[in-house]
């Protein structure tokens, strides 16, 4: 008997400890489950296969661009310019491709060289200038403003249909052809979400064996059942709505690859945990021999590239370039990535939470726009739900402290 009770005590403890380290997190899955809930009951057409597809379109370019800032704010500084690359990254594809006459490759290579670039010259004054993130981006964000006036003279710029694929079109089937209208499930969807599934099981298992092989403290098989079992269910439902309608797009296979690459960079590698040692505590790391110029210029870099297939993947949506596209949306890509649970003090964050967030942002704005609320109206929910997860962010921090 005593044993049980020492388990089912080590089990709450757990249990409490998770909770804890992972409240932020916790509570933006929760507010969006129940914004989910909400614009379910308000709206009979929001939880169709088809809204739920279009949510996920709009998703993807502020998902992509917040995989960059997350390190960027984890580090502790800040990137204003986001906007302006975004629309300037997706003026030079479109012009690339429509004045210039090069294919798609070749102008998607360019320009995300171009973003590199970008990041390499605010990295710079950054990280070896050391004038501050803040002051730098918002320079960047007028110097990037002005260059689109000046390359798109202020038009309108067409591309292709084939260029378009990458922001609007749907994986092809494998085996059967879809019919959303029969409700007829996309098969190439179905057999992702079969392999997303086993490869989570995989990493899950294999973290949980980890843990057990150096004595850390592991959930109960039970819990781990259920939290396993939750988790399937969730992908599940997602990779179900979306097979439903006409699959996955390809904007959000992107994002799965990119999502999955800097979740690993950022907890499987050197660079990973330098970024958030540097946020943690900036003179630590300076004295355990952390080069912090050189990891904040890649950190730039890394949000200059994503900036570009960002940009691209937006242009790509809309089916065109314009001098005012990307205004304002640094402030939806640093509200993702905050709501999703980075710190805006540094040292904490994560590629999951960001995208979640950019999930939470797209759907107020898709609920919103179903109930035909007004732009105002709009602005003032997005702004109090970000206040919102800074009270979050700082409240649970001072608890733990």
């Amino acid at each position: 008997m005593e044993s049980k009770a020492k388990i089912k005590q080590g089990s709450i403890d757990i249990i409490r400890m998770s909770l804890k380290n992972n409240i932020r997190q916790y509570t933006m899955f929760i507010a969006l489950i129940g914004i989910m809930i909400i614009f379910s009951l308000l709206s009979d057409v929001f939880f169709t296969p088809r809204n739920l597809s279009m949510l996920f379109l709009q998703t993807a370019h502020i998902a992509i661009l917040a995989c960059g800032v997350v390190l960027v704010i984890v580090a502790g500084h800040i990137d204003l310019s986001i906007g302006a690359v975004v629309g300037l990254t997706g003026a030079i594809t479109a012009i690339l491709q429509a004045k210039l006459g090069l294919g798609v490759f070749p102008a998607v290579l360019l320009t995300i060289g171009f973003g590199a670039l970008i990041g390499l010259w605010q990295g710079y004054w950054v990280a070896y200038r050391e004038v501050p993130a803040f002051i730098v981006t918002l320079a960047g964000m007028m110097i990037f403003n002005g260059l689109l006036l000046g390359v798109s003279n202020g038009e309108t710029i067409a591309t292709s249909s084939f260029f378009n694929k990458i922001g609007q079109d749907y994986i092809p089937t494998l085996f059967v052809e879809n019919n959303p209208k029969d409700m007829l499930p996309h098969d190439t969807t179905i057999i992702i979400m079969g392999l997303v599934i086993i490869g989570y099981l995989f990493l899950e298992i294999r973290k949980r064996k980890e843990r057990k092989k150096y004595d850390f403290d592991i959930l109960p098989m039970n819990l781990f059942v259920l939290k396993v079992g939750l988790v399937i269910v969730l992908i599940a439902s997602i990779f179900i709505i979306l097979s439903l309608y006409l699959g996955i797009p390809y904007s959000i296979l992107l994002l799965m690859g990119i999502g999955g690459l800097y979740t690993y960079l950022t907890n499987k590698t050197t660079f990973g945990r330098h970024v958030y040692a540097i946020g943690g505590n900036k003179e630590a790391a300076k004295l355990s021999g952390i080069d912090i110029k050189k990891r904040t210029l890649w950190i730039f870099i890394s949000s200059g590239i994503l900036g570009a297939i960002g940009g691209m993947v937006y242009t790509a949506r809309v089916g065109s370039a314009a001098a005012s596209a990307g205004q304002g949306m640094e402030l939806d890509v640093i509200a993702a990535a905050i709501i999703g649970g980075t710190s805006t003090l540094g040292g904490e964050g994560t590629i999951v939470g960001a995208i979640i967030g950019a999930l939470v942002m797209s759907t107020l704005n898709n609920g919103m726009l179903l109930l035909d609320v007004g732009v105002t109206q709009r602005l003032i929910v997005k702004g109090l739900v970000l206040l919102l997860a800074v009270w979050v962010d700082i409240s649970s921090r001072k608890k733990s402290s």
